[in-house]
């Protein structure tokens, strides 16, 4: 039997032996997997469990090389982990963890026939502690969850003391509440089981006695007198009262069961799937009931029209039904029906009054007198109550139970934050489901057979969905019905109807219709914040970026988006990022055409602004010494983000780079032509140090066709030169050279220019083989650059004369050149030219056999670049600091920059590159077989 202990060291332990899973960052790793079993979890989530960073798109390499050892060391213990819905799935059952089997226990407690049962499974529970939880993982994630376990463990030894003294056990709990109560002198709930505990050891005296102290730190502390529970405890026990004498050990009697019991629960959804993680939440939440005279066991389920609430909230209920041996309570609250007005709770608690078979002569007429006695029918009955598609908080509360002994589960539309923060709920948001659930369902309604027959479809109906369960059911529910339509066709149909295509004559059948309910809900300016959202460029929308897309400041836009969370038209993630599901989208995108006037266009030039302005910015923070370009003021309205550094500017660029990428989308589509080249230039520099050259080709590409409606020769020149390089990059060298020498042609007056084109064409001819070519370019372009004042420019030219010189073999002009621009970078502090500069002269103390020399350039070039996260030259210092460190033959060390080089070339797409390392690492492999049969 294989175990997973997370309640104190990480460990795996199979049939009583630990197995050896690791470091302990391995271990976190695993817990952080484990944490929800059956769910996968994202890289970026698990690197932000257990390193508590937030990756920013980039996941640390070891993060792999941890779950490969991990596959290794579980593996053979029937433990997997595999990919799925792009992140890490570690499919053990929940009860392999010892979390969820303490969670199970304490639930089975509660739901327990009789007290020496409920006894024995809490006993079990807590012994499942081995010491501090996740121990030794110190992130903000653990340390939630920590706190988390810390108290359900606290109430979990609560209620055992509760069940021991119920049984006659008083005089075993006597010496462990003598020792709490000290540590913790003002809980009265814990105070109250000690004075239990003394009266019915006979010392009464003792039990007067400690009430005196518990009032007297009470009043000096908190300045309160014991609450109304303790002063009464107190008098029962000044009194002497019979009622607190020793309880005869062994089972409750059963409760009285009043007939008839209320059996409301709808049927079972048919055709339920998945949901493993929200159920394992469900069960979470039922086994958290408050501490005795507190509030009522809530989830509430929330979640977009059509994602599967009701489903998931009946499916569970009746998988628990025999937990609840009192009944069954089941309202429809139609928090957003098509034809009607959302239900009043006063007629729902009538409702319940007559399930609860009330006659009615009984029923008060006053509301709240009904309330009233609803809620003491109720009262320390085991009942399930199930209220659906609840519309607001105030439409709940009247039917929440108050005793601890019933469970409520409220679904909505809407998150009811207030009934999470007043009242105890534990919230639960309901996502698309993952790729092998969303499939699952697609095959029970369709049917295996027509799924298996036509995968490329089913792929393409998958894709379409993303996971929405509405959706899968009326694609499923067609197939079903029309068993010789090819899935193809429907296909078909929806890339040719798009959202019609899901269209329904039944509305609650119907996803348009079913969004569009919700959408009646909201404000006149809440509708268009979510029909903008839904042609924003990009594919979700920081809050900078909506200030200037909804046109509202900062603090009323986010009251706009949090309604819309609320909602559950809209999703916000912990980076304060905010995305819709693309059906979801869709629809909002539909309801975009009917915004008045020019709302919408006006809108997408403030976002698109947005995007422009605070990219020009962050550029200028990256390549200070660019030339720069011109913008026209932004639109009214706009709001740029303020970027303070460097470092502010790369992250910005990381999160926003899909969105720069779809403004420049919007602009062409719009034929605002400045923008569209504007926005390749912004990107410039963030696309050469990233090895973004597809995106950067293509944006270029995107320029050049806007250029043909712009009459500014520099422009044009700017763009061909520029998207040269781009072509140049790909190693399409044909028409890299065609488009500079293009440039070139145009910058016949424009000295900055044809100095830059030369410099491009330097590396086109380099490319090509030709680096006597090369050099004559990067020659002429240094005696453009001299006579324009520009330091850093005449830098490059004389770093890039001396590279061609050094290729072709006169190192003594090489070095000089090049130690004359390293000291220009240094003089006007230019990093990535410095970089390029020692990258140069090591080259050149390589090839005049000082490799120790080259070494310390290459890691000087090294340091300088990572520091500009600029991760295209870092690959190619890596590349090439190997060759000094394989000619002094530091073998391991060759090998270890040339790894790490061929992981960057592969991931920048660098093929050529990555082959060419490769073979240099075959070659060390090689002369290390050679050695080893030498000395064979």
């Amino acid at each position: 039997m294989v175990e997973v202990r997370l309640l104190g060291a990480v460990d795996v332990v199979v049939d009583g032996r630990v197995v050896d899973v690791g470091s302990p960052r391995q271990r976190h790793v695993l817990a952080a997997l484990v944490a929800e079993p059956g769910r996968p979890v994202l890289p970026e989530v698990v690197v932000e469990r257990v390193w508590g960073e937030r990756p920013g798109g980039r996941v640390p390499p070891s993060l792999h090389t941890y779950i490969s050892q991990l596959r290794r060391v579980l593996a053979p213990v029937g433990v997997t982990i595999t990919r799925a819905g792009g992140g890490y799935l570690c499919p053990v059952d929940p009860s392999v963890v010892d979390t969820h089997r303490f969670a199970d226990l304490v639930a089975q407690a509660r739901v327990a026939d009789d007290d020496v049962e409920a006894v024995g499974l809490r006993e079990r529970a807590l012994d499942l502690w081995r010491g501090e939880p996740l121990s030794g993982l110190d992130t903000p994630w653990a340390n939630q969850w920590r706190t988390r376990l810390w108290g359900e463990r606290t109430a979990a030894e609560l209620d055992h003391i509760d069940g021991l003294l119920r049984v006659g056990r008083h005089g075993e709990v006597l010496p462990v509440l003598a020792a709490q109560v000290e540590d913790r002198p003002l809980d009265e709930r814990l105070a109250g089981q000690y004075l239990t505990a003394l009266y019915r050891s006979g010392r009464q005296a003792d039990a007067l006695a400690r009430y005196q102290v518990v009032r007297e730190r009470l009043a000096e502390d908190l300045g309160a007198d014991p609450g109304p529970e303790l002063q009464a405890l107190y008098h029962r026990i000044l009194t002497a009262d019979s009622t607190l004498t020793e309880p005869a050990a062994g089972p409750s009697p059963a409760p009285h069961r009043p007939a008839p019991v209320p059996r409301q629960l709808p049927s079972a959804p048919p055709h339920f799937v998945g949901r493993s993680g929200e159920l394992a939440g469900l069960n979470t939440a039922f086994a958290e009931v408050a501490e005795g005279g507190g509030s009522v066991v809530i989830s509430a389920l929330a979640g977009a029209g059509g994602i599967g609430k009701t489903w998931l909230a009946l499916h569970w209920a009746h998988g628990v039904v025999d937990r609840f041996p009192d009944g069954q309570l089941f309202v429809d609250l139609r928090g957003f029906s098509p034809d009607s007005l959302p239900l009043d709770p006063a007629v729902a608690v009538r409702g319940f009054l007559d399930a609860l078979d009330v006659d009615p002569a009984r029923i008060p007429t006053d509301p709240q007198a009904q309330t009233a006695l609803y809620r003491s029918l109720v009262a320390d009955k085991r009942m399930l109550i199930v209220l659906d598609n609840a519309a607001t908080t105030d439409q709940v509360i009247p039917l929440l139970p108050g005793s601890p002994t019933c469970t409520v589960v409220v679904t909505s539309r809407r998150r009811l934050t207030s009934l999470v923060s007043r009242h105890g709920a534990h919230h639960l948001h309901l996502e698309p489901l993952v790729g092998h659930e969303a499939r699952a369902l697609l095959t029970e309604r369709a049917g295996a057979d027509r799924v298996a027959a036509e995968p490329d479809a089913v792929a393409d109906l998958l894709a379409y969905c993303r996971g929405f369960p509405l959706a899968l059911s009326l694609i499923g529910g067609r197939a079903h019905t029309e068993p010789h339509l090819p899935l193809a066709r429907i296909v078909a149909e929806l890339r040719e109807s798009g959202l019609e295509a899901l269209d329904d004559d039944e509305p609650t059948g119907s996803l348009p219709t079913v969004l569009s309910w919700s959408c009646r809900a909201l404000t006149p300016e809440q509708r268009q914040a979510f029909s903008l959202i839904g042609v924003a460029p990009g594919p979700d929308l920081g809050l900078p970026a909506a200030v200037s897309l909804i046109g509202h400041p900062p603090a009323h836009t986010r009251r706009l988006l949090r309604a819309l969370v609320e909602a559950s038209l809209l999703d916000r993630d912990p980076h304060d990022r905010y995305s819709m599901h693309d059906l979801v989208r869709a629809y909002a995108a539909t309801t975009a055409d009917d915004l008045a006037g020019d709302v919408r266009e006006e809108a997408l030039r403030r976002v698109v602004g947005f995007y422009t302005h605070t990219a020009h910015a962050a550029e200028r923070l990256l390549e200070p010494h660019r030339h720069p370009i011109h913008l026209d003021p932004p639109a009214p309205g706009t709001l740029a983000h303020p970027l303070p550094d460097m470092s502010a500017a790369l992250a910005w660029f990381d999160a926003e780079h899909l969105h720069l990428l779809a403004a420049q989308q919007t602009a062409t589509t719009h034929a605002w032509h400045d923008t569209v080249w504007h926005l390749a230039w912004t990107l410039g520099t963030f696309h050469t140090r990233q090895g973004h050259r597809h995106d950067r080709l293509a944006m270029w590409q995107a320029a050049l066709d806007a250029c043909a409606h712009l009459s500014d020769p520099a422009t044009h020149t700017l763009v061909h030169r520029c998207l040269g390089r781009s072509y140049l990059d790909l190693g399409r060298h044909t028409e890299a050279i065609e488009h500079l020498h293009r440039a070139l042609a145009l910058a016949e007056h424009d000295r900055a220019a044809q100095a830059h084109a030369h410099l491009t064409l330097a590396h086109a001819w380099e490319r090509r083989g030709d680096d006597r070519q090369a050099l004559e370019h990067s020659i002429h372009a240094l005696r453009l650059v001299r006579g324009l004042d520009r330091p850093v420019w005449e830098a490059d030219a004389l770093n890039q004369v001396g590279w061609f010189a050094a290729r072709l073999g006169d190192y003594d002009t090489a070095r000089a050149h090049c130690q004359a621009a390293l000291a220009l970078h240094r003089r006007h502090p230019d990093p990535g030219g410095e970089a390029t500069a020692l990258d140069s002269l090591a080259y050149i103390a390589h090839h005049t056999d000082d490799h120790h020399q080259a070494i310390a350039y290459y890691r000087q070039a090294l340091i300088l670049a990572r520091g500009l996260r600029n991760t295209n030259r870092t690959a190619n210092t890596l590349d090439h600091l190997g060759h000094p460190h394989a000619a002094l033959g530091h073998h391991d060390h060759a090998r270890e920059v040339w790894r790490e080089a061929l992981e960057l070339y592969r991931g920048q797409g660098r093929h050529d590159d990555a082959v060419r390392v490769q073979r240099q690492l075959d070659a060390l492999d090689d002369l290390a077989a050679a050695a080893r049969g030498s000395i064979a």
